[in-house]
């Protein structure tokens, strides 16, 4: 489901960063380790289509980055892959519930409110629907950054640090949520962390 061959990125059109080809399968639920600096947000940006990788390909499931354009990879991005930012983005104008919608429409999916709000509510954030993200602590905008990522049903859910901002009661109930998520979708999990706590959540692991 999601395949990397030979990725190197740079920074400064000299010296490269290389990593290792990843092998997700469907419905796989994996963990990347490393420390800061080691280049993991790179590497998730890489996976996500946000960078384009100087040597290598990227592929979900039978569609290779390489082939698409600019406008043919937001779309496939915005269906099929769901990923949630170590330091969350919302358009500061709208509602919490309005980030979602906007996150359906821009996929060109219709703007489904049930649902919207059955994950609000699973994340402990459906009292906020109507809330300004401005107004949100730094916990739940990024409980509500991971509804954001999750309202489309991916089939590939990248996480860059997903838990840095929890305790250990939100922790658990963040990562059993993208778990439960994902198995329901029978979608590829990566969450991307230094975050030791969750080492034993995982048994699929990468060490960067």
């Amino acid at each position: 489901m999601l395949t990397t061959t030979n990725l190197q990125y740079s920074y400064d059109g000299k010296s490269s960063l290389r990593f290792p080809d990843i092998q997700c399968g469907k419905g796989e639920h994996w963990l990347l380790l490393g420390q800061s600096g080691c280049g993991k947000t790179t590497l998730l940006h890489l996976l996500g289509g946000l960078l384009t990788p100087g040597q290598g390909s990227v592929t979900v499931g039978d569609t290779s980055f390489n082939g698409l354009t600019t406008s043919q990879l937001d779309k496939f991005r915005g269906k099929k892959i769901g990923i949630i930012f170590q330091v969350p983005h919302f358009v500061r104008s709208l509602k919490v519930g309005e980030n979602l919608a906007l996150a359906q429409q821009l996929a060109g999916l219709p703007v489904d409110w049930p649902h919207i709000n059955a994950l609000l509510q699973r994340l402990g954030l459906g009292h906020k629907i109507n809330a300004k993200t401005d107004a949100l602590s730094q916990g739940e905008r990024q409980r509500a950054a991971i509804a954001r990522a999750l309202v489309n049903k991916p089939e590939v859910i990248l996480a860059d640090e997903p838990t840095s901002a929890l305790d250990d009661k939100n922790t658990d109930e963040v990562i059993r949520l993208l778990e439960e998520t994902a198995t329901e979708a029978q979608a590829t999990l990566l969450v991307v962390t230094h975050d030791g706590r969750l080492k034993e959540r995982f048994a699929k692991q990468i060490n960067l």
